[in-house]
């Protein structure tokens, strides 16, 4: 009877499992988009913005939350830039995602965790935590429920996430900001951009020192005649 007992539960887990495997719609890759134009990919690729939208001087970051040299950029350079450049409205900083799934598996649901969030006007606080919980959630084989918990923790509306997030919400968003990453020659994690509206936006290289970021943006801040709002 035991015998028997254990061979109920084991085909009892094997059909629990398929049954969700059918019935999960949540989107963990990248989805088709069939209209790649540059105009319809500029269009669907919208990027996360922090910053005056008066300024001319945009940092774009082109970043996948799995990365540990991304997060190394949003915890210790971000934070500096934020609070010289872009919290003094001189100058807009704009995320865009880049998630490499075939190396990280979780990246492309952490990126449609974190717009699931900014739905609730908390995609920065989320931004944050997906960083800091990058060891824990990044080697899980399913992060949803991680990502569930990150949004309780932070106050948002359970429910309302969890239903963007076993979706399909989003998904077309930041595939077409994979597109158009690779339209630009993205072809690694973090890759930033200096855009003064000048022509071709500038990669940084040297993005890892926070004083040399700033003082491209100080150049092109007098080149323009952009100065601080705050």
């Amino acid at each position: 009877m035991v015998l028997v007992g254990v061979a109920v539960v084991a085909v009892a887990i094997v059909a629990w499992n398929l049954f969700s495997s059918a019935t999960d719609q949540t989107a963990r890759v990248p989805v088709v988009i069939e209209d790649q134009s540059p105009e319809n990919i500029l269009r669907l690729a919208q990027p996360i913005e922090r910053g005056s939208a008066e300024t001319p001087i945009i940092i774009m970051d082109f970043s996948d939350y799995s990365c540990p040299a991304c997060r190394q950029f949003a915890t210790q350079v971000k934070p500096l830039l934020d609070a010289s450049y872009v919290d003094t409205g001189l100058a807009r900083f704009q995320y865009y995602d880049f998630p490499i799934v075939t190396n990280f598996p979780n990246s492309f649901l952490a990126a449609r965790a974190a717009r699931c969030a900014d739905d609730q006007e908390a995609y920065w606080s989320y931004h944050d935590q997906l960083f800091r919980g990058q060891d824990a959630w990044s080697r899980q084989a399913d992060a949803a429920p991680t990502f569930e918990d990150y949004a309780g923790q932070l106050g948002l509306d359970r429910n309302a996430f969890r239903s963007c997030l076993r979706s399909d919400r989003h998904a077309e968003t930041v595939s077409a900001n994979l597109l158009l990453a690779r339209e630009l020659s993205v072809n690694a994690t973090p890759t930033i951009f200096l855009n003064t509206g000048e022509g071709r936006a500038r990669r940084i290289e040297q993005w890892t020192n926070a004083s040399q970021v700033g003082a491209l943006i100080e150049e092109a801040a007098q080149r323009l005649g952009v100065s601080p709002s705050n």
